[in-house]
């Protein structure tokens, strides 16, 4: 679809921009953590801004990165003081750890302490944890464990257990139907707005740099052809892509006309891996949150998304909520903006974060 303007009487038909921007439009800097031993490390990539307030940490969904959360990280930071921390997760991005495979709870959270310790030592400022979907269930295992001491907050988006649980047996389906492999990434970037995957551009251009990475036509050959999940909740469009610019294993040579020593762009993760672990993500995290006794908020992409211990708790008012305008699971990229506002505003009224002097007051909200 094109936007159309009128010029002396002549149609001009514009086509989106799809190619990548850089994370230096949105994060003031790029830093990898070696974490363990000299002989054994792991390394953790990620992206700060900020040098005053509490620590916002914020940890992506499955198959996605830290540089999903750029767009809000900019918005974020016009409205409260704070400093931000995204990382890259185990397996995920540009991280590299000598077990990728392990994708337990209890490692994950492990690594976010971790590297919190590394980058603040034992006396961080005070923390907020920030997740959506696997992200959203690992900070909850954090927080209600308490591996980061200086926790004063806790932000689930899009993270419930019944329906997640309840959407695991999709998931399989879902892999298969996704492109293998793209031809630039500016076509990965296409494919992610016109299949509904995420639907902000400006997000898409700057997040799917950490989803795909480039490789030679000889080593995609290679790769196990199983494609990784975009969380639990998954929407899909009937209108589905251009096979112009999406490569699959057994066409890529043919019908797209690759040869030896071009590249290919494919997904950084298969998280089909993972599949033992994918219950235990989410399985009991509703009582966890609810069990968290410090300010906690639960954004949502429908309220049909509640199971009914949260729904309860909800009623009895232990946690603010917010239901966000239609979007997709990727409601973070999809509707940064209205992501911010709700965090800034549980900021605000639980005084962890004070508003920017030129920002003007955010809305309340109702739990």
């Amino acid at each position: 679809m094109c936007e159309e303007s009128f010029d002396s009487e002549h149609e001009v038909c514009s086509k989106p921009d799809y190619s990548p921007v850089s994370w230096r439009e949105y994060f003031d800097e790029m830093e990898d953590v070696s974490v363990g031993a000299d002989d054994s490390r792991d390394v953790f990539r990620i992206y700060k801004a900020g040098n005053t307030g509490p620590l916002l940490v914020l940890l992506h969904g499955g198959g996605h990165s830290a540089l999903s959360w750029a767009v809000f990280t900019r918005v974020i930071a016009s409205k409260v003081n704070c400093r931000v921390l995204s990382m890259d997760l185990r397996g995920h991005g540009e991280t590299l750890v000598r077990q990728a495979d392990d994708f337990s709870t209890q490692t994950m959270s492990s690594d976010i302490a971790n590297v919190i310790g590394v980058c603040y030592g034992e006396t961080p400022p005070p923390i907020v944890l920030i997740g959506h979907g696997v992200g959203g269930a690992i900070a909850v295992y954090t927080a209600s464990n308490m591996l980061l001491t200086t926790t004063v907050g806790l932000v689930a988006i899009d993270v419930v257990e019944g329906s997640a649980t309840d959407a695991l047996h999709s998931i399989q389906d879902f892999l298969k139907e996704r492109p293998k492999s793209f031809k630039s990434m500016d076509h990965a970037i296409e494919w992610s707005i016109k299949s509904g995957q995420i639907k902000n551009l400006e997000s898409a251009r700057v997040s799917m740099v950490g989803q795909v990475k480039r490789c030679e036509v000889e080593e995609a050959e290679t790769l196990e052809q199983t494609i990784p999940v975009s969380d639990v909740v998954m929407e899909r469009s009937e209108e589905f892509y251009d096979q112009s610019y999406v490569d699959d294993k057994e066409n890529a040579a043919s019908e797209v006309n690759l040869n030896e020593g071009q590249s290919v762009y494919v997904w950084r993760i298969n998280l089909s891996k993972s599949e033992k672990y994918w219950d235990g993500w989410f399985r009991g995290t509703s009582n966890l949150f609810l069990a968290f006794n410090l300010p906690k908020l639960l954004l949502l992409a429908g309220i049909d998304r509640l199971d009914r211990a949260l729904t309860i708790g909800q009623m009895q008012g232990k946690f603010m909520m917010q239901v966000l305008p239609p979007c997709g699971h990727a409601v973070l990229e999809d509707k940064p903006e209205n992501v911010a506002d709700a965090v800034a505003s549980f900021l605000l009224r639980h005084k962890l974060a004070e508003a920017r002097r030129e920002t003007r007051s955010v809305d309340s909200f109702t739990q």
